[in-house]
């Protein structure tokens, strides 16, 4: 289980750097959409203003949820829970923790 830790330690950090980051985005597309006065909808250029807060905001939410299930993993794992299916209490399967650490059924439940 140490290994299934250090990899849930891991994610959870790279993921935590990945809400750093696409926090700062979002501020500067705030920012941009601040300081454009104009309507960006019809910019031949690119992507609107809009499109990119849009964007930008999904990710973060993505990331955000991402985070929240390696927290609840980190808790089954220090509760001692962490491997085993929520649906049937059998043992997750090790490759299957590997493959997606924040499991919370085995195989057989999650088809």
């Amino acid at each position: 289980m140490d290994d299934l830790r250090e990899i849930l330690a891991a994610e959870r950090s790279k993921t935590a750097d990945r809400i750093a980051a696409l926090s700062a985005d979002v501020e500067a597309v705030m920012e941009a959409s601040r300081l454009v006065a104009t309507d960006d909808e019809h910019d031949p250029e690119g992507a609107t203003i809009a499109f990119e807060r849009s964007q930008t905001s999904t990710l973060l939410e993505d990331a955000r949820q991402r985070l929240e299930e390696l927290d609840r993993a980190l808790a089954r794992l220090e509760a001692g829970e962490y491997g085993v299916c929520a649906r049937c209490g059998q043992p997750i399967a090790v490759e299957r923790l590997r493959a997606r650490p924040t499991a919370t059924t085995c195989i057989a439940c999650a088809t």
